[in-house]
Order: C-alpha cells, then sequence, then structure tokens
C-alpha cells in the first residue's frame, strides 16, 4: 500500500486510486466477509450446540467403562454358570440316553436270541417230522409190498384153481 501510495500522494488521482482500492475490496476482496462468515459460523456452533458432542463422547466413555468393569463380568459369570449347568445337563441326558441305547440293545439281543431259538426247535420239529414221514412212508411202501406179494400169491393160487377148472 505505502508504494502506491507514495508515488500518487500529490497528485489528484489520489482519490481515484483510493475510490478504486474500496471498490476492489467491496466486490473482488472477499477474505474479510468469509473470514467473518467464519467466526460467525463458528461462534454460533459453539453457543448452539456447546459442549454436547464433549458430553456425548464423555457419557458414551462412562457407558463403556461401567460396561467393561461391571456388566460383562457379571455377563461372563451368569454365562459360565448357566453354561456349566447346561453342560452338566447335557451329560446326564447322554448318560441317560446311553443307558436306553444299552438297553434297546440287550432287548434287542434277547429277542433275537428267541427268535433263533424258535428257529433251531422248528428245524429240529421239521426234520423230526421229516424222519417220522420217511418212517411212515418206508412202512406205507412195506406193507404195500406185502400186500402186492398176498395178492399175487393169492392170484397165482386163484389161477391155479381156474386151471384146474378149465381142464374139464
Amino acid at each position: 500500500d505505502r508504494r502506491r501510495d507514495a508515488p500518487a500522494a500529490g497528485s489528484p488521482i489520489q482519490p481515484i486510486i483510493k475510490d478504486v482500492g474500496e471498490v476492489y475490496s467491496r466486490l473482488l476482496d472477499h477474505r474479510p466477509v468469509i473470514q467473518g462468515e467464519i467466526r460467525y459460523f463458528v461462534k454460533e456452533f459453539e453457543e448452539k450446540r456447546g459442549l454436547r458432542e464433549l458430553r456425548v463422547l464423555e457419557n458414551l466413555k462412562n457407558t463403556i467403562f461401567e460396561t467393561n468393569e461391571h456388566v460383562l463380568p457379571k455377563c461372563e459369570q451368569a454365562m459360565h454358570d448357566n453354561l456349566s449347568e447346561t453342560f452338566k445337563r447335557l451329560q446326564a441326558a447322554n448318560a441317560m440316553i446311553h443307558r436306553l441305547q444299552e438297553r434297546e440293545y440287550e432287548a434287542r439281543k434277547l429277542q433275537a436270541d428267541k427268535v433263533m431259538a424258535r428257529e433251531e426247535k422248528c428245524i429240529a420239529h421239521c426234520e423230526e417230522f421229516m424222519k417220522e414221514q420217511q418212517n411212515k412212508r418206508a412202512e406205507v411202501d412195506e406193507e404195500h409190498r406185502k400186500a402186492m406179494e398176498r395178492l399175487k400169491e393169492q392170484y397165482s393160487e386163484m389161477e391155479k384153481e381156474l386151471a384146474k377148472y378149465v381142464s374139464f
């Protein structure tokens, strides 16, 4: 500014330069306006919002601290207690199921043994029946053979007697 003012200090152009500088400042140089707006915005932001974000962050910090110090250990302890109780119950249920399976296995095995015994008894009975049938068949065959021999003898005697009568 001094360089500009110095040569024109005594000249009649000085008021014109001053006016041009003023016009330039008002129209083209926005720095003072922008700085004023920034100061106004910051002032309004700080006044209206205050320390709300800081209080919110402090509350969050306190909540997190409370959670970490008190709630989380309680939850861990409750979870541990409940999980150990649940684990014990599951073990008891597993043991009961295992015993039931063993009983069922024993019952099936007993049933299978009974079925096998019945089958063996049935097979033995069937074999005995077949032997008895063979014996009866042999007896019937023997009786048939004897009856055939008697009939042959009877017919041969009848033939002999008939031969006596034919010779007349």
